[in-house]
Parts: C-alpha cells; sequence; structure tokens
C-alpha cells in the first residue's frame, strides 16, 4: 500500500509491515479509524498521551522492542 506513491510516517510503514491493517488496529488500539489514517499519514500530526499509549499498548504485543520515540520526535 506504500508503494503506490502514498506518503507514510515512521509508524505507517511500521503498521505496513505489522500483521494488522489500519482498520484492524484501529479496532484493536480503540482509536478512531481517522486517528490512525492520520498517525499514518500526516508527519506534522503528534498523538496526545491518551492515544500514544492506546497504540504503544497494541505496538508492543507485535514488537515489544518499539517505544514512541522510535515513531514520533519526543
Amino acid at each position: 500500500m506504500w508503494g503506490i506513491g502514498k506518503y507514510r510516517t515512521r509508524f505507517g510503514r511500521w503498521v505496513d509491515k505489522s500483521p494488522y491493517n489500519q482498520s484492524e488496529f484501529s479496532k484493536l488500539s480503540k482509536v478512531s479509524h481517522h486517528t490512525i489514517t492520520q498517525i499514518c499519514s500526516d508527519n506534522d500530526y503528534i498523538p496526545g498521551t491518551t492515544i500514544k499509549k492506546k497504540v504503544m499498548r497494541v505496538v508492543n504485543v507485535t514488537d515489544p522492542e518499539k517505544k514512541p520515540y522510535h515513531f514520533w520526535d519526543l
């Protein structure tokens, strides 16, 4: 999907390689699909603390080595 010319953030590239698609990730993390799309494609968008916690909880199930600084500048 990111091979068709869409710009992806570091988190978006990770989601593309993960076993989840954006819709599944949205349901698992209990974050809206619109927010997940924004995190995956908008480099200027920095999610709030609550959203980061929800997202990182699902990320750590798949890849426990990942930390928030791997995806966002803190």
